[in-house]
């Protein structure tokens, strides 16, 4: 039997675990993602509403309308810290996965 050793395993294919498998890679980890499906047929990739973000390209597009928007969203049960995190980051991150490609 073979036996491999990685600094991280990570369970998930698609677009959050391929994102952190790609930060740990660059940080000089090694890396294993195991996935039950192809990352091309993960949840991410068929997810209707895309990846969102005020990326400000259009008037009072703001982080603050794209958190309450979420937070609206979902019927207020949502944790707020998070989300505003969430949509402070959003527009770095998405421009960050448009420059990979």
């Amino acid at each position: 039997m073979n036996t491999r050793r990685f600094d991280a395993l990570i369970i998930g294919g698609g677009g959050a675990g391929l994102r952190a498998a790609l930060q740990l890679a660059r940080s000089d980890y090694t890396v294993a993602v195991v996935s039950k499906v192809f990352p091309t047929r993960s949840h991410t990739v068929s997810a209707q509403g895309g990846i969102t973000a005020a990326l400000a390209n259009v008037d009072d597009d703001r982080w603050e309308w794209h958190m309450y928007d979420t937070v609206k969203g979902g019927d207020w049960l949502g944790d707020q810290d998070a989300i505003e995190f969430m949509c402070r980051e959003a527009a770095t991150a998405v421009y960050e996965l448009e420059h990979m490609g």
